[in-house]
């Protein structure tokens, strides 16, 4: 016991003389300049915390007054005094220690996360005040994503390749001008042969190796089809075939989150004009980026009657993607995120998809209550789900669709038993994979877009009215 004394008493007496050596080197000659690296060494010194720079974002910055900022008992205000002058931040872990980021405005720690929303629980306890804050919420993203802005769409017709019919569905690629000279591409996948009403389902992409041409995606969109539904598929902007019109760089403009919205929307207006058609049963489904938009639709447009957003529910994450969190919505009634956001579709049927591996991996334990708590409000918690795959990754893999299937029949009036084989067993073999060609409405060529399909960024911001600002990396 003496030795560890002894040892203790040597270590305070070392920090102590270090501590002296720095302030005596520290003056308000240099403005009590010092490395940042070393005031986060005091920083774990005064609050007894491990603090990890392990991408050496600390190396060779200093900064003025940097020890004068550390302010006793608050730990997290300390670290924020010292770090957001270079735009730093630091994420908790679950042993407690912190580790130095990049500050990233589409991100946060689960602890800020959960901060937030014991803040927006705070806002409104009755349906009466949820109603307020959702129509502030709706208004201030359409303002957001420009879509009272927009220009009507234009009265040409849709182009169509023809119908391809396999077991129970068929294809058929579509473009639509959804402004003018603007192309949105995609397929329309129906019940093979189409003879009653049918639902709607509209499906937009999320940032997926290889897009809606994936194999994944042809069977999502084959599957709902053959249960019933007129299911609308779409290229994400200046991804696919847009690319003819939008080189892939331009994915990261804003403008792309508008585009998206749009393109989930005005698809929604054409399908709505098809024969056998049924507008009454409207639902919406994608994963990763396509989460993020199936959550827009479905707290933008009132005609969305069932959602099931993948992998994207996320209080700490609202999407990396200018596409997603570009145009500032999560800003929108002084702060939001996705979880509110995805409250907006109460009190209609939302089931939500997450994982264990990636930013939805606490949605049981803190998203979850949070949104089932908004459809208490109208007596309808049975009516919002969660299907959590904890050992599973970033994807809108089998096992996701296995679980989004039966909710969408349940709540779309489909019939599961389209796509069951002898063994009562849901069964996605019977779904042909096309290739790529197949599903191209241009056959991917420039030289086969229509005479005033736009071409140029700027002249496709100039529609709403804005200008381009955006610096292109070299």
């Amino acid at each position: 016991m003496m030795k560890i004394r002894k040892i203790h008493k040597k270590f305070w007496f070392v920090l102590l003389v270090f501590s002296f050596a720095k302030l005596t080197a520290q003056t308000s000659d240099t403005n009590f300049e010092t490395p940042v690296i070393e005031t986060i060494k005091k920083i774990e010194s005064v609050f007894n915390v491990k603090i990890e720079d392990d991408r050496h974002l600390l190396k060779d910055i200093t900064l003025e007054y940097a020890d004068w900022r550390i302010e006793q008992g608050r730990l997290e205000v300390s670290l924020a005094n010292v770090l957001a002058p270079f735009n730093l931040t630091t994420f908790k872990q679950k042993d407690g220690s912190y580790t130095v980021r990049k500050f990233q405005h589409h991100k946060v720690s689960e602890a800020k996360a959960q901060r937030r929303l014991n803040y927006l629980t705070h806002l409104y306890h009755d349906k009466e005040e949820w109603e307020t804050r959702k129509a502030e919420l709706k208004t201030c993203m359409i303002s957001a994503f420009g879509i009272n802005k927009a220009p009507a769409t234009p009265i040409s017709k849709p182009i169509l390749t023809k119908k391809r019919k396999f077991d129970g569905y068929s294809v058929q690629n579509i473009a639509l001008e959804i402004l003018p000279g603007v192309y949105t591409t995609g397929s329309i996948y129906k019940p093979y042969p189409l003879k009653n009403d049918a639902a709607i389902i509209i499906t937009p992409n999320g940032h997926f190796g290889n897009g809606r041409y994936r194999e994944s995606e042809q069977i999502r969109c084959a599957m709902l089809a053959k249960m019933g539904a007129i299911v609308v598929n779409f290229d994400l902007f200046a991804w696919g075939e847009s690319r003819l019109q939008f080189s892939s760089e331009t994915h990261r403009n804003s403008i792309a989150s508008t585009i998206q919205v749009l393109s989930g929307m005005r698809l929604l207006d054409y399908a709505a004009t098809l024969k056998h058609a049924d507008v009454s049963r409207v639902g919406v489904t994608g994963g990763s980026g396509g989460g993020s938009h199936t959550m827009f639709l479905a707290a933008l447009d009132d005609r969305v009657t069932v959602s099931v957003p993948v992998v994207m529910v996320s209080a700490n994450h609202s999407g990396g993607c200018p596409c997603e969190s570009g145009r500032g919505i999560h800003l929108c009634g002084n702060g939001t995120n996705n979880a509110e956001v995805a409250a907006m579709a109460a009190p209609k049927p939302q089931l939500i998809i997450s994982d264990g591996k990636d930013w939805t991996q606490a949605v049981p334990e803190i998203e979850f209550p949070f949104i089932e708590r908004t459809y208490g409000f109208y007596d309808k918690k049975d009516f919002v789900k969660n299907a959590h795959f904890r050992n599973e990754g970033h994807d809108y893999g089998h096992s996701k669709r296995m679980a989004m299937y039966p909710f969408m029949a349940k709540y779309l009036n489909l019939d599961l038993s389209k796509v069951k084989n002898d063994n009562g067993e849901i069964d996605e073999s019977t779904c042909t994979i096309e290739t790529y060609d197949a599903l191209y409405v241009f056959d991917n060529k420039e030289e086969n877009l229509p005479e005033n399909a736009l071409r140029d960024i700027d002249k496709l911001y100039a529609l709403f009215g804005e200008k381009n600002n955006r610096v292109y990396e070299k």
